[in-house]
């Protein structure tokens, strides 16, 4: 019994619906790369929406912002360690 009430909890969320971008009225810039980086993991990946916050229309365009800035050799596509 105790089994079925754990496995339809709600988790948390790791963090706060809180856009980044709606917040300060900005769109994401490919040529702000120190920007970019806060939405990338350390091999070079991009973040999903549930870990930073950001809305889809945003998420999709930070998206496109970040293959560009690739391209341009703003950011790398694969960090080696």
């Amino acid at each position: 019994m105790m089994r079925s009430q754990k496995r339809f909890a709600k988790r948390e969320r790791a963090v706060a619906k809180n856009c980044q971008f709606c917040n300060t009225k900005t769109e994401p810039d490919y040529k702000d790369a120190v920007l970019l980086e806060r939405f990338l993991t350390e091999r070079g990946k991009i973040l999903g929406r549930t870990r930073t916050g950001i809305c889809s229309t945003h998420q999709r365009t930070l998206t496109q912002a970040i293959k560009r800035a690739r391209h341009v050799a703003l950011l790398p596509f694969i960090v080696q360690s």
